[in-house]
């Protein structure tokens, strides 16, 4: 039995697989949903920690769907119109 692992198990490498562009990531985090709306971290934070964004706490840390934040700007945008 040799030392050498082969890789035979994962199969096959396709061409062009590897650096190929991954979709957006679905959640983000604060620095990136700051980025993302061009909003400070500390308004988002109150934003969150009054529940009026949807988020999600993990541990010490708030997360974003990005779906729900889209939906969130479109009723946002909707009800500051009436």
């Amino acid at each position: 039995m040799g030392g050498s692992f082969s890789g035979a198990c994962y199969g096959p490498r396709r061409k062009g697989t590897a650096m190929a562009k991954s979709p957006p990531d679905t959640v983000m985090t604060i620095e990136e949903l700051s980025k993302y709306l061009k909003i400070s971290r500390s308004t988002l934070y109150k934003l969150a920690q009054e529940g009026k964004l949807p988020s999600q706490k993990v541990g010490r840390h708030w997360r974003f769907h990005r779906d729900a934040i889209d939906r969130w700007l479109t009723e946002h945008r909707q009800q500051q119109a009436k």
